[in-house]
């Protein structure tokens, strides 16, 4: 399975960025998505994740701000991104499981190339 994400970028506090990660390969091992994040010095940490199903899971730092997706049909994961915060400068990445959730680092499988957000004030 390979994922490539895309749509990171620099934007302002309070800002807005939709990423999109495309998966192609072994689709059948696709089940569960998510997106990571990581700074510097800092540990991997889980943003959202979304079931095949749509079932969703929100960090408590994103939520009401940040909204997980998948479109089933293309493959495609996403990741829509308001009001953004200097805390969310990261590089953020794609990851998916053929387990029904994702939960923690060790039900990931598979793992994007990442991109970096950054977040001015």
């Amino acid at each position: 399975v390979q994922l490539v994400e895309s749509g990171g970028g620099l934007v302002q506090t309070g800002g807005s960025l939709r990423l999109s990660c495309t998966a192609s390969g072994s689709i059948s091992r696709v089940n569960a998505m998510a997106w990571y994040r990581q700074s510097p010095g800092k540990e991997r940490e889980l943003v959202a994740a979304i079931s095949l199903g749509h079932a969703t899971y929100y960090a408590d730092s994103v939520q009401g701000r940040f909204t997980v997706s998948r479109d089933n049909a293309k493959n495609t994961l996403y990741l829509q991104m308001n009001n953004l915060q200097t805390e969310d400068t990261a590089m953020y990445y794609c990851a998916a499981s053929p387990r029904s959730h994702i939960t923690a680092l060790q039900a990931v499988e598979y793992w994007g190339q990442g991109t970096q957000v950054t977040v001015s004030s």
